[in-house]
């Protein structure tokens, strides 16, 4: 019972760290059609941005959590307004502006993390937060990662209710759907647009930060949740932001059990699943 309550207690924590960095990567390919191979990086940022409050300044990292995701969301909207905006304006049709954005995204990739080792060094980072053990009906966990998990499905929560109640969201899910209908009812496009990708860096920032307080960080670590955040949203759904909250969950379940047995096997584990769904039903679970 205990190991089993273990198992399960870890997937849902990576399965909401996974969720809330996937839910961003959705936001910003399935509405705003830049595929950001540099969210990995944004990841990143918000993790070194948390550890530096917190070691440098002694921001606790629930609020560095904050500010970090806010200082991400204002670069990503800022990157939208200039670059991406500037590159769809210029493309000659849709397929152009997604392979121009993501030739960019390859370069922001490569300058995001070599400012990052610039600033803060090659080696490995971490900090002590909440590392005491809490018991929960029987087993033992580090308090850091019970709120972290907790932290991470309210992130998911509130920000779903945003999407699916207010009336930005609204205007986000149309044009996501339709953005040339949601353009003539009176949407805003390009503001919009700019909101989903900063939206997107902000849901990553906040995943940064989630990372740091249980596990030790590196300026190199962006590219291995990038390709997490790809298989979360291809498991989900394109575009489903329901799907990427529940393909993050499934995926944490699955890697958690797969290091239980196997800790080196967890990343082949993703892969196989990958290439099983693209084979199988590559519209997701939620996709359509």
């Amino acid at each position: 019972m205990v190991i089993f309550l273990d198992i399960i207690i870890s997937g849902l924590l990576l399965g909401g760290i996974y969720a809330v960095t996937a839910v961003g990567l959705s936001l910003q390919y399935g509405v705003a059609r830049v595929l950001n191979i540099a969210h990995g990086e944004f990841i990143m940022l918000g993790a070194f941005l948390t550890w530096f409050l917190f070691t440098a300044l002694g921001i606790n990292p629930l609020v560095a959590l904050l500010i970090s995701g806010l200082i991400l969301f204002g670069v990503g909207f800022l990157l939208y307004r200039t670059l991406f905006t500037r590159l769809r304006i210029s493309a000659e049709n849709p397929g152009a502006f997604e392979g121009n954005s993501m030739l960019a995204c390859f370069g922001l990739l490569f300058i995001i993390q070599n400012v990052a080792i610039l600033s803060w060094g090659a080696d490995i980072k971490g900090y002590s937060f909440l590392a005491f053990p809490v018991s929960l009906w029987g087993a033992k966990f580090s308090a850091n990662r019970l709120v972290t998990l907790l932290f991470a499905l309210v992130i998911c929560l509130v920000f779903y209710l945003f999407l699916s109640k207010t009336r930005l969201g609204k205007a986000i899910r149309a044009a996501a759907q339709d953005p040339e209908t949601a353009g003539l009812m009176g949407v805003q496009i390009n503001r919009v647009l700019a909101l989903c990708f900063g939206f997107g860096a902000l849901m990553a920032g906040f995943g940064g930060a989630l990372i740091s307080m249980s596990y030790n960080i590196q300026p190199t670590m962006g590219l291995e949740y990038t390709m997490i955040a790809l298989i979360v949203i291809v498991l989900g759904g394109l575009g489903s932001i329901p799907g990427s909250l529940l393909g993050g969950l499934l995926l944490g379940l699955v890697g958690s059990i797969v290091t239980h047995v196997e800790p080196g096997l967890a990343l082949v584990a993703y892969y196989v699943i990958f290439m099983i769904l693209l084979l199988v039903k590559p519209s997701g679970i939620l996709g359509k």
